[in-house]
């Protein structure tokens, strides 16, 4: 069974470098579904690949196909299903991408999110690590189109804004069916550690710490050049330190 790890916070904290980091890792350990969950999609390019597909598209175009009765007799809407998101995936050495796209559009959605969950939980089956980067608001989760998470990343920046999301990220995960194991706080681009009003605000809201990650200079040359984010040199302090934090998940 897959080990799930999903990576959350408000936008701009570097989650999406973080967990495309974690994905070169743990590829390198077995063969990892990275599903891009975000809809601003930018997975992909910390990742160094091209998205052509998501699953958005599918879901839309299965659920208009369903309705106009345009699929096949004897062929189930979930086998469309399973088969358009596995033609979505975008294949690398030691990873599967999934782009999730578009959220929904108008209209009711629940059957086509059912088929989504299914096909998740039987394409997640193929992979010894499911990685998510997740949307600010999570909202794949409070509707439960994703599998179970084993681990939850929830990643701040050096602000008193990011670490009130990242208390109320766990709320809401309290607030839902979804089961999770591990939460734990990742603070980015803290140059000098935690400042004391930080440090009590994190143990106010009872956040599990952890690292805290400096700011990593290699980082912004990479972006200048348009050069993905795992092409981080190996001792860069950001991949230090995913490699820290996956040790000390047990990963």
């Amino acid at each position: 069974m897959a080990t799930t790890i999903a990576i959350a916070g408000k936008g701009g904290t570097g989650k999406t470098t973080i967990a495309a980091l974690l994905i070169k890792l743990l590829s390198q350990k077995g063969i990892v579904l990275a599903v891009d969950a975000d809809p601003s999609t930018n997975l992909n390019q910390a990742l160094g690949l091209t998205v052509e597909e998501t699953v958005g598209g599918v879901r839309e175009r299965v659920t208009e196909a369903a309705k106009s009765g345009s699929i096949s007799p004897g062929t189930t809407k979930q086998e469309v299903f399973d088969y358009e998101i596995r033609a979505a995936l975008v294949e690398s050495k030691g990873l599967d991408l999934l782009a999730m796209g578009r959220p929904e559009g108008p209209g009711c959605y629940c059957a086509a999110n059912e088929w989504l969950r299914r096909s998740l939980d039987r394409l997640a089956q193929d992979y010894r690590y499911v990685v998510m980067d997740c949307e600010a608001g999570m909202e794949h989760i409070s509707r439960q189109t994703t599998r179970d998470v084993d681990v939850l990343l929830i990643v701040s920046d050096l602000t008193q804004r990011g670490i009130i999301t990242a208390a109320r990220i766990k709320e809401l995960i309290g607030k839902l069916r979804t089961r999770v194991g591990k939460i734990r706080l990742v603070v980015n681009r803290a140059p000098n550690g935690l400042p004391p009003e930080i440090v009590k605000l994190i143990n106010s809201h009872q956040l599990e710490l952890i690292a805290t990650i400096p700011e990593d200079p290699n980082l912004s040359d990479l972006e200048v050049k348009g050069l993905p984010a795992v092409e981080l040199p190996p001792d860069s302090p950001l991949q230090l330190k995913v490699k820290e934090i996956s040790n000390k998940l047990g990963l």
